[in-house]
């Protein structure tokens, strides 16, 4: 198993050392789970009649830096049921999981904090790892605190969640704390109401977004782009319906572990539908419809389509995390021989796409070689060697293109492994985007076949891709990573055509419809308002371009253009204005 890296471990330390300190202020307190995340770390407590707020995270960190400079050892032991239930006698959430974890025949290990002479401070069941001593956490700081349903089950106790973060010097914990300010500012659910791209509506229901005229322009466009550097590549698309009978699911594998996450659908029928979640196993049944031969292969299959989770309503955030998630899903059914040549086709198209956001650059991004967990075989459906096939394909693809690349064990998905990539955003936080997955088992579970060379009856691979993901989730990363202020030929809005005054509209009228017919996402706005106005307004809009008509321009046909975020204006004919709306 590969190791965390030392942020991952300092922030599991961290974890541990704010639940000791919360253990000496609320000595009943009872602890849920309190894992590392991707920013920090957080811990769930059942505070049960006491108040806490954030008034107490000074008196919390006081006691925290106290645990710190004992430096006390971190040390791993193991206990029997017997022994373990009685390190917990009242805390009913640590004999739930200590209940478990013993069903599933799995040991119970647990990390002290060891002081003078051997004497255990703190205890906890965990996994580990952790960091060697205390002192070697850093500095932190307690962030915010909120609800949190046991287990994320709102029909279970509700806990109080404490999150916190961690750095090895001040220094990180300052820099940090600036990339907060940061992110406040291009928070894309603030962004997205001032450049009036999306809403939700409470008779609609959390988790639905509703885009409005411009916000569906800067979808089409991301999807446009994306169908283009697609069908360039020969892939083909289809259409699936929204609902389906829940067999599809059942044998595909995806019912067993997600049954609880779908929206169920009931008709005047027996059967139960659902929502579709995902829409791999649909594009199983085109490939099913007829008898394929090897010269069908590759049969790259592409939609861009909307899926449907029953995500919890206190997890959902912006378009980060919603109900609807619009995913550019592409399916490839292939010979095993072509599977290096396919997935180099895919990274070429991973490439142009990121390559045109200015996102595929220097150590702007890294590419996880998601692989099984070894110790845990039982979560992985399929044969072994064809999932040792699959690792190797992929790891040779990331070496052929020389991409930035690391095995994780234990992020594969359950049917086969992937390239997940992680993209670095304009202030340094990684968000994974693209994925390619090869996938033997989903061929074998819905029995795909093929006939070939010799006449023989073959299982084809499947090949799952995702450009942008989610449509939603992609635009939440993009509209922070620009600041709403977004490259020309994404921006909903390309230009503001601005006369000086009213002498000169009817050529604006003229030059809008110029730039209209060759596709230019253009605005007018009249002479009634002042010119300084109305450049300031196309600025606050974070317009691309400004055009400026008056008596200079009327005669000689250019364009006086001020880019956004810019003071000074550059002349351009009209052909130079439409080459500088392209993706250069």
């Amino acid at each position: 198993m590969c190791q965390p890296d030392i942020e991952l471990l300092r922030r599991h330390t961290a974890s541990h050392i704010m639940s000791a300190a919360v253990g000496m202020l609320f000595p009943d307190v009872k602890r849920g789970v309190g894992p590392w995340t991707e920013t920090g770390f957080y811990q769930d407590f059942d505070f049960g009649e006491a108040e806490v707020s954030d008034k107490d995270f000074k008196k919390i960190e006081k006691k925290m830096r106290w645990i710190v400079n004992k430096d006390f050892k971190v040390q791993k032991r193991m206990l029997s049921g017997e022994e373990a239930r009685a390190a917990f006698p009242n805390d009913e959430y640590k004999l739930e999981l200590i209940d478990e974890i013993l069903d599933r025949g799995e040991e119970l290990s647990f990390y002290d904090f060891v002081g003078e002479e051997g004497r255990v401070f703190y205890t906890d069941l965990c996994a580990g790892p952790h960091l060697e001593s205390t002192g070697q956490v850093g500095v932190f700081k307690i962030t915010k605190l909120a609800g949190a349903y046991w287990r994320g089950d709102e029909n279970k106790a509700q806990l109080t969640r404490l999150y916190g973060i961690a750095f090895a010097d001040a220094e990180g914990l300052e820099a940090y704390q600036t990339m907060l300010e940061e992110a406040a500012k291009r928070d894309h659910r603030k962004l997205g109401k001032e450049l009036d791209l999306f809403t939700f509506s409470e008779l609609v229901g959390p988790g639905l977004p509703l885009f409005t005229p411009k916000g569906e322009l800067l979808r089409s466009t991301v999807g446009d782009y994306l169908k283009q550097l697609k069908e360039s590549k020969g892939y083909q698309h289809v259409w699936i319906p929204h609902i389906t009978k829940k067999d599809l699911y059942e044998t595909s594998g995806h019912w067993d572990k997600y049954k609880d996450d779908l929206f169920h659908v009931k008709g005047k029928s027996d059967a139960e539908f659902v929502m579709k979640p995902m829409n791999c196993p649909h594009h199983t049944q085109i490939f099913a419809s007829k008898m394929r031969s090897y010269r069908d292969l590759p049969l790259r299959l592409a939609e861009t389509t909307t899926c449907y989770r029953d995500e919890q309503q206190g997890e959902l955030l912006g378009l980060s995390r919603v109900r609807s998630l619009t995913v550019d899903d592409t399916h490839i059914f292939c010979r095993i021989d072509q599977i290096q040549e396919e997935a180099e086709g895919v990274i070429d198209i991973i490439r142009q796409f990121y390559t045109s956001l200015n996102m595929w650059e220097g150590d702007n991004f890294w590419v996880s070689l998601s692989v099984r967990d070894p110790e845990k075989p039982e979560k992985y459906l399929g044969d072994p060697a064809n999932w040792d096939k699959a690792e190797s394909f992929l790891e040779s693809v990331a070496k052929n293109n020389d991409l930035p690349y690391k095995r994780i064990e234990g992020e594969a998905a359950f049917y086969g492994p992937k390239l997940d990539f992680q993209f670095k955003d304009a202030i340094g936080r990684e968000w994974q985007l693209a994925t390619l997955q090869i996938d033997f088992v989903m061929p074998e579970r819905f029995k795909l076949e093929y006939i070939n060379e010799e006449g023989q009856k073959e299982r084809p691979v499947m090949l799952h891709i995702a450009i942008a993901g989610s449509l939603e989730r992609f635009l939440s990363v993009i509209i922070e990573h620009y600041a709403g202020a977004f490259p020309a030929w994404l921006a909903p809005v390309q230009a503001h055509v601005l006369p000086v005054n009213s002498a000169h509209e009817a050529h604006c009228e003229k030059l809008i419809e110029t730039l209209k017919e060759a596709g230019a996402r253009v605005e007018y706005y009249d002479s009634s308002d002042s010119l300084g106005k109305r450049i300031r307004n196309c600025q606050k809009a974070r317009v691309p371009f400004a055009i400026v008509v008056g008596d200079k321009e009327v005669e000689s046909g250019n364009l006086t253009v001020r880019k956004y975020g810019e003071e000074k204006d550059q002349v351009m004919t009209v052909d130079e204005f439409k080459a500088a709306l392209g993706r250069g």
